[in-house]
């Protein structure tokens, strides 16, 4: 009881004291500075919303065990049943990401390679593994899981990292197993998993301690739904000229759609960040200050290369204003049904970009830049994500034949900055940008 009081304080009074302070100094340390010129719009009013959401959350969590159930997931995971039953939870590959752009990879990259794990495994694997073995993060302190849950709808390797990690921290870990998806899912597919969702609320039910209440979980899978459409209209927001934000903002935006979906904290600050988009929209504010020419980003980010690739792009007037990735967390609205919970989310997380096939994908890249009207794409070929980078090669041809658009296939890694190489990148992206003149 007395955990629980505290991790509920820590919510509700310690965080806002705290960032009420941290606010405050902020403000003293930029008095007097000079701004730094630079090709980009002027920032988003929510950034520092977006920052106090998700530095909460990760605050909160340093009080969560022992006083709520924890939970660790996956980025595809079904979690509307864990949050219906009060888990915290906690996603690996939204801290992997965070320590990447934080620039604190390597040390945890290493940790995990001198245990064994071999460079060639996921970044965000290897750097989540290098935290729990070492303890080591950013953000203070992760809660230890009292569950471990996957989902193969983004990959097989999470299968074997989360083994990892119930080993080190014996606790049970649940698999929900996605068969891939050519063409249209079958119906004994979709039944499958759906009987593993129901397997999954037994484990959880277990470890919570208390039966999950179905009008509980519908107005869970509702709030969900509406996190994903508020997000998607957020997203259409870049198909405005000139757009509003880029879809490298999108990239740090999407933050709350994985971490804290299925809460109105999520909804909340989607209205906010949607409403200053059309205004931006309505006013002509673009994301980068002369749009010339519209790209479109395929695959993950370059987590710890950010600022100086969309610096780089933007100077030339190159605006990146859609993304798969980002709008992969959108597609799912038009599946879920809160009425049908079980069901909707079968077809829901298995209809997934990276569940799907190779001419889903092309079909989705040609949709994507025609509608916001790209006239350009780069594919990062990630080192670290096979199922992503695998037909790009054909994909990039297609998009120029098909499209006439100019492609550009950048090879990277999207956490380890030790398989990016400065100069060798910088030529192919000028060579690249050059070609529009």
């Amino acid at each position: 009881m007395l955990r629980r009081v505290r991790y509920e304080l820590a919510g509700r009074v310690a965080f806002p004291l705290l960032n009420a302070l941290s606010s405050w100094q902020r403000q003293l340390k930029r008095r007097g500075r000079k701004p730094r010129a630079n090709p980009f719009g002027p920032p988003l009013d929510c950034v520092r919303k977006l920052r106090e959401l998700m530095t909460a959350h990760y605050y909160v969590g340093r009080y969560a065990q022992g006083a709520v159930p924890v939970a660790w997931v996956t980025s595809g995971f079904p979690i509307e049943p864990l949050r219906a039953l009060g888990f915290h939870i906690v996603y690996p590959e939204n801290h992997s990401a965070l320590c990447s752009a934080q620039h604190a990879a390597i040390d945890l990259l290493q940790a995990a390679e001198q245990e064994g794990f071999s460079g060639d495994l996921c970044s965000y694997a290897r750097i989540d593994l290098g935290s729990a073995l070492t303890g080591i993060t950013p953000v203070g302190r992760l809660p230890r899981p009292d569950l471990l849950a996957c989902c193969t709808n983004i990959c097989r390797t999470v299968s074997y990292w989360y083994k990892n990690l119930a080993s080190h921290f014996d606790v049970p870990v649940v698999m929900v197993d996605t068969p891939f998806v050519y063409g249209e899912a079958e119906p004994h597919h979709l039944s499958y998993i759906e009987e593993q969702l129901g397997e999954l609320i037994e484990v959880a039910e277990r470890i919570a301690g208390r039966r999950i209440d179905p009008e509980r979980l519908e107005r869970t899978m509702r709030a969900a739904w509406e996190g994903l459409v508020l997000w998607g209209e957020c997203l259409q927001a870049g198909k405005a000229v000139p757009a509003p934000w880029t879809a490298i903002d999108g990239f740090f935006h999407m933050a709350p759609i994985v971490t804290l979906r299925g809460s109105e904290q999520c909804n909340s600050y989607y209205r906010m960040l949607r409403d200053e988009l059309s205004d931006r929209v309505t006013r002509g504010i673009g994301g980068i200050k002369e749009e010339r020419h519209r790209l479109l980003w395929d695959n993950l980010p370059i987590w710890h290369k950010l600022r100086k690739l969309s610096t780089l792009f933007a100077e030339r007037g190159f605006n990146f204003v859609v993304a798969t990735y980002t709008n992969a967390w959108a597609e799912a609205a038009d599946l879920i049904d809160p009425a049908k919970p079980l069901e909707s989310s079968a077809k829901a997380y298995t209809y997934v970009i990276l569940n799907r096939d190779l001419e889903h994908r092309l079909a989705s890249l040609k949709q994507l830049a025609q509608e916001y009207r790209a006239d350009g794409a780069v594919l990062h070929s990630n080192r670290s994500c096979k199922p992503y980078s695998i037909g790009q090669v054909d994909l990039r041809s297609r998009l120029a034949q098909d499209l006439e658009l100019r492609v550009l296939l950048l090879e990277a890694d999207h956490s380890d900055p030790r398989l990016y190489t400065d100069e060798q990148i910088d030529n192919r992206i000028q060579a690249f940008l050059e070609s529009f003149s």
